[in-house]
């Protein structure tokens, strides 16, 4: 045999075999708000390191204060430089700046943008579609120098921030361009009782799942719930 045959008739790799992230910095920017201030609490509380960051420093100090397990807080440029793993959580209307201006703290660093670019009127919630297709495009545009990934879109902050609330009964789509970086954003959604993340394409399928989110701000106003989505037979 060959070493051509050998390599060929290789064992395909366990997608579920992912890496060891526990070790890592997260940062959150964002994390004053809701989303990106529950998944802060969510992986401090399952041991991971986590700053959160905001324009103002002390914002982010005294939401880190209230939110406890080791977290700490920073302006967003000081937060970005510290962390291994940024989770870009600002709302969508400063997106595009904030990311702008924080290219060079991002430059070597894996990015999670989790942004939902939605719209709102009489109607309830809309998707809105990004010149660059979606927040996830746009962010790996602005940041050429950093890996991109999209993940944590359909996350109920309500339930992120109860500390009642033990497990998170949902999956996490993760979506990127390099399988490695894909499998250390899967693993960190990981670290959370009841989550796991599934890898879901690349980025140029990332609106219709920032997309989603509208459709389950919807399925919550009817029933009264705080939804998240199941990924079957995986």
């Amino acid at each position: 045999m060959t070493s051509t045959d050998s390599a060929q008739k290789a064992p395909a790799k366990d997608p579920w075999d992912l890496p060891d992230v526990s070790g890592l910095v997260v940062g959150v920017l964002g994390g004053t708000g809701p989303q990106g201030k529950g998944l802060a609490y969510r992986l401090a509380r399952a041991g991971q390191k986590v700053i959160i960051g905001s324009r103002a420093a002390d914002r982010a100090q005294a939401a880190a204060e209230e939110l406890g397990h080791g977290v700490e807080g920073a302006d967003n440029a000081e937060t970005a430089r510290r962390s291994d793993i940024v989770i870009v959580a600002v709302p969508w209307e400063g997106h595009g700046k904030t990311l702008e201006s924080l290219r060079e703290e991002l430059a070597g660093k894996l990015v999670v943008d989790c942004v939902n670019p939605l719209g709102f009127d009489k109607k309830g919630a809309y998707a809105l579609k990004p010149e660059e297709g979606s927040a996830a495009e746009q962010a790996a545009a602005l940041l050429p120098d950093s890996r991109v990934t999209a993940a944590f879109h359909h996350l109920s902050a309500v339930l992120l921030q109860d500390p009642e609330v033990q497990e998170i009964d949902t999956d996490v789509m993760v979506l990127g361009e390099v399988r490695e970086d894909v499998e250390i954003v899967q693993a960190l959604a990981g670290r959370i009782p009841g989550m796991r993340g599934i890898f879901s394409g690349r980025l140029r399928n990332a609106h219709q799942v920032e997309s989603l989110v509208a459709n389950l701000i919807s399925v919550n106003r009817r029933y009264k719930a705080h939804a998240g989505l199941r990924i079957t037979d995986v």
